[in-house]
């Protein structure tokens, strides 16, 4: 008999039609987390600054332009910490998310250009907002301190 490797399920067997990026960044032991707008898909729901990767970037590339358009600020990006699939019911469309750690001066003043507001947020404190769908592996596995980020950067 050939034992073979079970096929992904539906959502993880096909080929995300958008890959999507977002930063997580740290300053004094808290992390930056953003509220969409009002008037936005997924109105006033939590998430982490980033977005759209565009044909011919590299999801690197594509979080350094995002954070510079949303926050006005210029950021190095390091490691990647997870990567996750995830499909949206209302929209039916699968997306990659992959989250970087992303370094930003620590005197660099944000500025809010896209959200409805900001927040730095102890990760014991993560679940406790209203976070998009697709981020909420990520935000348990932070909360809980599973995934290990460099405080030091």
């Amino acid at each position: 008999m050939d034992v073979a490797t079970p096929p992904l399920g539906p959502e993880r067997s096909r080929k995300p039609e958008l890959t999507v990026v977002a930063a997580v960044i740290l300053r004094d032991s808290r992390i930056l987390v953003c509220q969409r707008r009002r008037d936005d898909s997924h109105a006033l729901e939590w998430e982490f600054p980033g977005g759209k990767v565009e044909r011919g970037e590299k999801p690197q590339e594509a979080l350094t332009r995002e954070l510079r358009e949303e926050l006005g600020i210029e950021s190095t990006i390091g490691k990647e910490l997870f990567r996750t699939h995830h499909r949206y019911r209302d929209s039916g469309q699968t997306l990659e998310l992959i989250f970087f750690q992303a370094n930003v001066e620590r005197s660099a003043p944000l500025r809010n250009l896209v959200f409805e507001g900001f927040e730095w947020v102890d990760p014991s404190a993560l679940e406790k907002y209203d976070f998009l769908q697709a981020d909420e592996e990520f935000v348990a596995l932070l909360a809980s301190r599973a995934i290990p980020l460099n405080w030091a950067s």
